[in-house]
């Protein structure tokens, strides 16, 4: 049999890590002192195993060594030139600092946000999408309550679950986190939000976990719009009341301008301007109140602005989807975060292929399509922007060819 038409001298994977700088990433671990005491597993190798075992979907430091195993003539072309065993690899895991991928990820960041960010010209998309920031957190449990405080119970032994709560900002027309921290399940989100960071016309919408006064009046005052979900237990002055209804009478939108005012120990009384922007939710069938301190927008932008916010939802199930993020490579907290780090690096490596694709791909199929071929000496672009092209070519040649001579004519 012939070769395929999307044939490479190089398997698929070797593609999909070129877009890595081996130069910076062995800067960045000697840097945070990553290379201590390794002869030949250094950082580069570290990454490239991580990232191949969460592309994967691995569940345990078994599966990846015997995978790497039985595809060892095609570990040159990673830059893979020994046998790697697992007490390597655990070792690696819990000593080399997790900094270290932080450094990669914020670095692959930078050089490629352009790529990933959607074309804010187009008509349709709206004016404030590029000034757009939503933040979140999500927590993946761990079942153990003895590196981070959890929250909860276990549904059936009633013990204590342990968890990891990812922090994440992502910028609306980009769709990968801009900025993360992990914590104990059991912090607020409320200390992610950082009005400093944020620059005058900056926009954020986000859950009312992150409801905090005084912090809304900072934002207010370096001129950044918020939008956020109403709590019933706030307590507020209503100043102007207005409500919209259809031509047959009933409620459309009702905006509100309203004041807060919290009295802190020992501290000035703080007195926080916002808009209360409430409507009916055809699909939930119930209505919805939204708090900003904007006092222009539309209040259907406002509604838009928030319902945007379930972008960084999708990022979270994207992740957990197709990720190993249930099953862990080590029991230390070193070893947890950087299986994490790597699965963002692993995403956001993805997404930038998928936007150099002409054909349209969903992350899932495009993820599914990747762990089967990962190792298949195939063109990516080749594969994935005509997939059918081998079995067009095979049909082709079989409706041409003569018929064959019948013993019975």
């Amino acid at each position: 049999m012939g070769k395929s038409n999307h044939f490479s001298g190089q398997p698929l994977y070797s593609q999909v890590i070129k877009l890595l700088n081996k130069a910076k990433i062995l800067h960045f671990s000697h840097k945070n002192g990553g290379e201590r005491y390794t002869k030949r597993f250094d950082c580069w190798i570290h990454l490239v195993v991580m990232l191949y075992a969460v592309i994967m979907r691995f569940d345990s430091l078994r599966e990846i060594t015997a995978s790497l195993l039985a595809e060892t003539h095609k570990l040159a072309h990673l830059g893979i030139t020994f046998k790697i065993g697992r007490s390597t690899l655990a070792d690696a895991n819990k000593r080399r600092p997790e900094a270290i991928f932080e450094a990669i990820y914020r670095d692959l960041y930078a050089t490629y946000r352009t790529v990933l960010s959607s074309d804010s010209r187009s008509r349709k998309t709206p004016k404030w999408m590029k000034r757009l920031q939503i933040i979140d957190s999500t927590t993946i449990t761990l079942f153990s309550n003895l590196l981070f405080k959890g929250v909860g119970r276990h549904p059936k032994t009633g013990k204590k679950k342990g968890g990891i709560k990812v922090h994440t900002v992502i910028h609306a027309n980009e769709g990968v986190p801009s900025d993360i921290k992990f914590t104990s399940a059991a912090t607020n989100d409320s200390f992610m939000l950082k009005p400093t960071t944020l620059s005058e016309g900056d926009i954020i919408a986000m859950d009312r976990a992150y409801i905090d006064y005084e912090k809304f009046n900072q934002l207010t005052e370096r001129g950044v719009i918020y939008v956020t979900k109403m709590k019933k237990s706030l307590k507020y002055t209503v100043m102007e009341d207005t409500m919209y209804q259809t031509p047959d009478g009933l409620m459309q939108v009702r905006t509100q301008t309203v004041e807060f005012v919290k009295q802190k120990k020992g501290a000035e009384t703080i007195r926080h301007k916002a808009r209360i922007i409430t409507y009916c939710d055809e699909k939930k069938r119930k209505l919805i109140s939204l708090l900003t301190n904007d006092m222009d927008f539309d209040p259907d932008e406002i509604i838009a602005i928030y319902r945007k916010r379930w972008e960084i939802e999708l990022l979270f199930k994207q992740m957990k989807q197709n990720f190993p993020l249930k099953y862990f490579y080590g029991e230390s907290a070193n070893a947890i975060k950087i299986q994490i780090w790597v699965t963002l690096i692993a995403n956001l490596l993805l997404m930038v292929m998928q936007k150099g694709l002409t054909r349209q791909w969903s992350f899932s199929g495009l993820a599914t399509m990747v762990r089967i071929t990962l190792m298949y000496y195939v063109d990516f672009y080749s594969l994935f922007n005509n997939p059918e092209k081998d079995w067009e070519i095979l049909l082709g040649k079989a409706s041409d060819a003569p018929p064959e001579p019948s013993l019975f004519g």
